[in-house]
């Protein structure tokens, strides 16, 4: 319910990613408790999700309780998948544009929930300046993942994949991902904003105020 704190909130779950996401060893639920009471510690590479960090921080509650603003410096530009024409891209063709990048397979059944309320944030904030890039990692049935956005008519959502699922590895380096759904939100330079684990209702009016934050 929103403008419920952490504390009162149900647990949200994801689904752990084993390994490669071809071979999924268990699909299993975590609790998601959001970091509090950090001070943000930039070294100055990322000035513009600096900036955005702080002032989305503070709105994490309710829908989006537990996402966390970033608390360094950490560019994404090279976190790479594939276009909807197919073609390889990466983050830094999104540059000068927010952007939320999520990650989500047809096996992860809470990331199939969530993918409703992103379509329709793109339907609502999708523009020069902000887009959803909801990025698939289905490596097997590669047909499935477009079958069921046209299914729950998520038509606004441009299709991105990575059937390596080296994005997976990619940021599992960096320390930016345990398990499926995970969202990161990008500034306009390119370095995360901050991310959340699990799932969250992203057309509610407490996503939309966190996302018009850090934009603005």
């Amino acid at each position: 319910m929103t403008g419920t704190t952490p504390n009162h909130r149900p647990a949200r779950k994801f689904a752990l990613i084993g390994g490669l996401a071809a071979v999924v060893l268990a699909l299993g639920l975590y609790g998601i408790v959001r970091p509090g009471g950090k001070t943000a510690q930039f070294a100055g590479a990322c000035p513009l999700s600096q900036a955005a960090a702080a002032k989305a921080g503070p709105l994490a509650r309710g829908e989006v309780a537990a996402f966390s603003a970033a608390s360094r410096d950490t560019p994404l530009s090279d976190i790479a998948f594939t276009g909807p024409d197919g073609v390889p891209t990466t983050v830094a063709a999104f540059k000068g544009k927010t952007v939320l990048l999520n990650l989500w397979a047809t096996w992860c059944i809470p990331c199939r929930e969530e993918m409703p309320a992103l379509a329709k944030l793109q339907t609502d904030l999708g523009s020069k300046d902000f887009s959803v890039v909801a990025v698939n990692i289905d490596t097997a049935r590669l047909d499935k993942p477009k079958a069921f956005l046209k299914e729950i008519n998520a038509t606004a959502l441009s299709f991105y994949a990575d059937p390596t699922a080296d994005i997976l590895q990619q940021l599992k380096r960096s320390e930016k991902i345990q398990g499926l759904p995970t969202t990161i939100l990008i500034g306009r330079d390119g370095c995360e904003i901050g991310m959340m684990e699990g799932p969250a209702k992203w057309d509610s009016p407490d996503a939309l105020s966190l996302i018009k934050q850090a934009e603005g």
